[in-house]
């Protein structure tokens, strides 16, 4: 049955257990890695990297982030069918700039004039970036705000797969990007989102029924 994209904004939930005998199939592991890629973000910047864990190796090893402070957290990543880390870059110099430039060029972006959309892009981009540097002094902040985008389109997308998920904030960052490298590769991390199927049993967040503020408390029509 076809349903409008506000049935899965209405009917998602923040999955509390997960079903460990139920694996995402790899059709939908596959859609799931081109939601990760196809996110919107400001000036096309992609400022993010993510680590996307299957085995039960990999699992334990974001499941390290939760033991010292955040033990509550540790049984939805291992019983998780699939688990990613969403990361965020600690810098946007020149050069990923000029790569992100590329990308575009590659895929077409400036086929009608690149002699003149491709250096306006480049010129766009780094004013925005500039902005956020010298004049607000936020960059890192701007960064991560581009990877919360992501992690939102993310959450409602596997959502109309019938897939369920939790993320997390719930984790020692300084663990986990020890544990995959990440400061050396240029990133941090921001949150982990554990995906499958909802134990239908311990989920108790899936029989409770939504509470969002009024329309009157958060909308203004002009």
């Amino acid at each position: 049955m076809d349903h409008d994209i506000t049935h899965f904004a209405k009917t998602r939930h923040t999955a509390k257990a997960y079903d460990a005998t139920r694996k995402i199939p790899d059709a939908d592991v596959a859609k799931i890695r081109e939601l990760l890629r196809f996110s919107p973000s400001s000036t096309n910047s992609q400022p993010w990297h993510f680590i996307l864990a299957s085995s039960e190796e990999g699992k334990a090893r974001v499941a390290k982030a939760t033991e010292r402070l955040y033990p509550f957290n540790r049984a939805s990543i291992m019983d998780a069918s699939h688990v990613v880390v969403f990361a965020s870059r600690l810098a946007i110099e020149e050069d990923y700039l000029l790569k992100v430039l590329k990308q575009e060029e590659s895929d077409g972006r400036f086929a009608g004039d690149p002699a003149t959309y491709k250096p306006q892009m480049h010129a766009g981009r780094g004013m925005f970036v500039d902005l956020h540097k010298q004049d607000f002094k936020d960059v890192q902040h701007w960064m991560d705000k581009q990877v919360y985008l992501n992690i939102g389109q993310f959450l409602l997308g596997v959502a109309t797969l019938g897939i369920d998920a939790t993320p997390m904030e719930g984790i020692e960052i300084k663990v986990l990007d020890e544990e995959f490298g990440l400061r050396e590769k240029g990133y941090s991390s921001l949150v982990v989102v554990p995906l499958g199927y909802h134990d239908t049993e311990r989920d108790f967040n899936a029989a409770l029924p939504k509470s969002r503020l009024p329309y009157a408390e958060i909308l203004t029509e002009v």
